[in-house]
């Protein structure tokens, strides 16, 4: 295990190494920093000073070493728009981020467990055949259209006319097919203020109401391959000897299902979570973006309009930072898992 850290280290590191190669070259990359702290009204005498006080009138070798430096010390500059510094600016936009992320995440849990599982139990009934038919209809759909279409459902709300509207079986089959909007698309009303620059909208219902179209958009990235895979896992892991031998010996088949079997299934699911949750912050952007989410993705997008280098390299290294971090995690859970991988490593 202590081979293992130090491998995983060993490769966050270099992982680090590479984002922040990247964030230095789009920091010298798209324009000059000087003009734009100082405006084209600057004079020459200042422009000089303040290139070689911020160490760009040296090599490119020093010019990195001395980013790096500041990175490894959390110092990403201040912000040209906030006028404060950068990672500041980030730790205020990312709790609601992470609140999204993580509303997602169960979101995406809750729903995918039980349909996967009852999938692969009854995979003949036509209820099993209809959700596996809307999991493939679900991963070709992007995130920013399924947003749209649960803002004209629940926010804005659809009037259903297919049936005659002179008869009272029709109006009311049209009422019974029509949704009336009400639920909020905008924003993240008032969150509840937990510490520092932590708010949070899991402490109450107003809360939880802003959180939940945004969160169900995002987790439409995750759920339909959830699904597929714990169905598929699932069918695998019921031909197995000891799931037939359980039934022999007479277990009930909730204990089979979701006692041994599932445990077995959930291991690759716990892989590819880690590996979604990075994909779920860069899929934020366009979330943030359609429910104008006061997030980090929503303030990236707004830096990169106005060309704010220092806290467009600041979320690049942070969002790098924490995907390294999770992929990190996930693998050492991986192995508390499933033992038999330490096993077989030990014993080669």
């Amino acid at each position: 295990m202590i081979m293992f850290l130090i491998r995983r280290l060993c490769q966050a590191l270099a992982v680090m190494f590479v984002i922040s190669v990247i964030g230095f070259a789009i920091q010298g990359g798209l324009g000059d920093p000087v003009q734009q702290m100082l405006g084209p009204t600057a004079s020459e005498a200042e422009s000089t000073t303040l290139r070689h006080s911020l160490g760009l009138d040296q090599p490119l070798w020093a010019q990195y070493l001395h980013f790096a430096g500041n990175a490894v010390r959390l110092n990403f500059g201040n912000s040209y728009f906030f006028h404060e510094p950068a990672l500041s600016v980030i730790a205020r936009y990312l709790p609601a981020t992470l609140e999204l992320v993580a509303a997602s995440a169960l979101l995406t849990l809750v729903l995918s467990v039980p349909i996967g599982v009852f999938c692969a139990i009854r995979p003949r009934s036509w209820p099993s055949k209809a959700l596996m038919g809307l999991s493939v209809l679900g991963i070709s759909v992007p995130v920013f259209l399924s947003a749209m279409v649960l803002i004209q459902l629940f926010s804005i709300g659809v009037q259903v006319t297919l049936f005659p509207a002179d008869t009272q079986w029709g109006n009311w089959l049209n009422q019974l097919l029509s949704i009336e909007g009400g639920m909020p698309a905008y924003g993240r009303g008032n969150p509840v203020h937990v510490w520092g620059v932590w708010y949070t909208n899991f402490a109450s219902l107003q809360g939880l109401v802003y959180l939940l179209l945004p969160a169900l958009s995002l987790a439409f990235v995750m759920l339909p391959l959830f699904v597929r895979l714990i169905h598929a896992e699932m069918l695998d892991v019921l031909e197995s000897d000891y799931v037939k031998y359980a039934k022999a010996r007479g277990l009930r088949p909730s204990r089979i299902y979701f006692l041994h079997a599932l445990k077995n299934t959930l291991l690759p699911v716990v892989t590819l979570g880690g590996v979604q949750i990075g994909t779920l912050v860069a899929y934020t952007l366009l979330t943030e973006t359609v429910f104008q989410w006061p997030g980090a993705g929503l303030m990236f997008l707004d830096a990169i309009e106005r060309a704010d280098m220092p806290l467009i390299v600041a979320y690049l290294m942070v969002i790098g930072l924490m995907f390294v971090v999770t992929n990190t995690l996930v693998d050492l859970v991986y192995r508390l898992l499933n033992p038999r991988v330490i096993l077989t490593r030990s014993v080669a």
